[in-house]
Formats: C-alpha cells, structure tokens, sequence
C-alpha cells in the first residue's frame, strides 16, 4: 500500500520556509531530518513539507511578496534539502520492474516537481533515470534509444512549453515507449495533456507513484505527427504568430506609445519589463493557438492582470496591448477570437475562469 498524504504541524513547514527564504541550507537540512527523526517517512517529508514550501515561494513571488532572486535563492535551498534527505535515506533495492526515466520539457527550469517524482519513485523501489531540467528532445530520445526504459515521465510548470511537451511526448511514443506527464503546464485536471496525446497525466508525484504501482501503462500505437493529435494546426495560425513573435512584440510596444500616455514617462528599466510582459503575452497566445485552447490565454490574462496589480501597476494597460495585437491579427480568425474573449473577460463581461498558476509542484 503506497504511503498517505501526511499532516505536518505548521510550525515546522514555518520553519522550512524561513530558512528556505534567508537561504539557510542548516537549517533548511536541520528541519528536514527532524522531520524524519521525529518519525515522519521520508515520502511525506518530500511531499508533505518541502512540496507546500515550494508552492508557497511561487505564490510569495506572485503576490510581489519575495523578488525573484528571493524566490531562486529558496528553490535552491529546497532542492538542497531533497539532496540531503536522499543521501539520508535509503531506498527500497529496485525491484524488476523497468526503469523509469524521469525529465523537464526542453525549455522547463524548474525542475524540483520532476526531482520530487524521481525521489518517490526510488523510495517506492523503483529504478530512476532522472535527466533534470531543461533536456532537449533529441537528447532525451537518444537516452531512450540507449537504455528501453519502461516509460518516460515528463514535467513541465511553464504553459508555454507545450508545444516543446507535445514533440518530446511524439517523439517518445514513436520508439514505443508510453508517456506519463504531469506538471502545472497540463492544466489542473491533465486536460492538455489528454490533448497532446499522453498515455497518462498525473496531478502530482504521489498520484504519479500510485498509478505507476497499478501496474505498467500500455504501449502507445504506432507513430504518429503532431498534427494527428491537433489538426487545426493545418491553418497555419500557430506557425505564423509564433514565426512573427518579435514583430509583434515590436508593433504593440510602438503603439503603446499612443494608446497608453502614460507609458511615455517609463523610465528604460519599466520599457524592459513592459516589453518582457508583452512577450509572454504573445507566446501565450502562441501556445493557445497550438492547443485549440481559449481559455489558456485567458485565464493567463487574468493572472497577469493580478500581479500587475500586485506590483501597482495599472492593468488596463493590457487593453490596448490586445486591441493593437487584435489589429496585427485581423487576418487570422482564430486568434482574433482568442485575443476578443481575453478582452471580454478582463472587462468583466467574460465568464470566470480560474486563475493560472505558476511554479506548482
């Protein structure tokens, strides 16, 4: 029978955070192996007090509560502190069950929901290829090729990785190995997972350990393409607005300009930052086109909208950045489409979606 969630005492997930966010490693690895001396098993310190600290640094960073060098700093710190429950803990001998490989999405940094998966599976005595962050897809199938793993877990928290998740879990499938994915960038009930056509999707790493003890996923089907999986790619929407990415980004800061007056008294650093945010804009857009998915764009536009205002910025300003993108698009039905139910929903005439979430492990 695998492991339970378990409940910690507050003050000890209290204190995991404040060491991770004063980048505090002792204490950080002090309080972990109180956790375990205390006899709390080594899963539920993984899951159950390291994994909701890591939420909370997302959430934090979100609220404009930590800076991002805060919220990199206590990443750090928590996967120093899984690094040191391993070394600590030993795991069950593997069994003869097949290896599984475990990876990030070509693109994906973080990479501590796939380490946190890795960690599982060895204590529940599985065999474990973890490659980390960031692996390209070429990389990965060689890795495959090289040593018949059993399956491949893919993660991936960024949503604009899809496409990249998409090649890597058709690439996979076609050396006819099964693909489990999870991570926030599959949406909080798999449904992009389902879309781009993985054999299994999983919430989190304990859901993902309990699937894999029912038994092993089957095969996939014989190879396939993308498009198979997604056939509204034969527009060429997606192709066209990810290929123009920069020159949209280039018209809809010069239009700024005009639209927005009070853009004119940016100081350089604020330009950048309008700039950064109208380019996540535009690759959202982008992975909206590619998974058929309205809605992803906009429940990000509301997120968006919540830590400008968070930060005191006025989001009203992502108004004339849709209606300039709007323009630029006016040939391309779909994402015009997309860009007026985003403008709706940020009027208020839209219907509620929930909110994107970010770095979720």
């Amino acid at each position: 029978m695998s492991p339970t969630a378990t409940v910690l005492p507050e003050h000890r997930i209290d204190r995991l955070w404040e060491a991770a966010t004063a980048g505090d490693e002792q204490t950080a690895t002090a309080t972990v192996f109180g956790a375990l001396e205390d006899g709390v098993p080594a899963e539920s310190v993984l899951l159950d007090l390291i994994a909701p600290v890591q939420r909370r640094v997302g959430e934090e960073w979100a609220a404009n509560r930590i800076s991002v060098a805060q919220e990199h700093a206590a990443s750090a710190i928590n996967d120093r502190a899984v690094a040191a429950l391993s070394h600590r803990c030993s795991a069950r001998p593997a069994d003869d069950r097949g290896t599984v490989i475990v990876a990030c999405v070509d693109g994906e940094w973080h990479g501590l929901p796939a380490r946190l998966l890795a960690e599982v599976l060895k204590l529940r005595g599985r065999r474990v290829d973890y490659l980390g962050a960031q692996v390209p897809t070429s990389h990965l199938i060689t890795h495959v090729h090289r040593t018949g793993p059993e399956l491949v877990a893919l993660s991936s928290s960024i949503t604009t990785r899809l496409p990249a998740a998409h090649a890597a879990i058709t690439a996979v499938q076609a050396t006819g190995t099964p693909v489990l994915a999870g991570g926030a960038a599959f949406g909080r009930h798999g449904q992009y997972a389902r879309r781009l056509g993985a054999d299994a999707w999983a919430p989190d790493a304990r859901a993902a350990a309990d699937h894999l003890d029912r038994g092993p996923l089957p095969r996939p089907a014989g190879a396939h393409q993308p498009i198979d999986d997604l056939p509204h790619l034969a527009d060429q929407e997606y192709t066209m607005v990810a290929r123009t990415g920069t020159s949209l980004v280039r018209a809809v800061m010069d239009g700024l300009e005009e639209r927005f007056p009070a853009m004119r008294d940016y100081t350089a650093a604020q330009r950048s930052h309008t700039a950064e945010d109208v380019a996540h804009i535009v690759d959202f857009l982008s992975t909206a086109l590619y998974t058929d998915a309205p809605e992803l764009f906009t429940d990000f536009l509301v997120w968006t909208a919540g830590i400008l205002d968070a930060r005191g910025v006025p989001a009203r300003s992502l108004h004339p950045a849709l209606d300039i993108l709007s323009e630029q698009l006016k040939d391309f039905p779909r994402a015009t489409l997309i860009l007026g139910r985003a403008a709706d929903r940020l009027a208020g005439t839209g219907p509620v979606i929930a909110s994107h979430t970010r770095n979720t492990v």
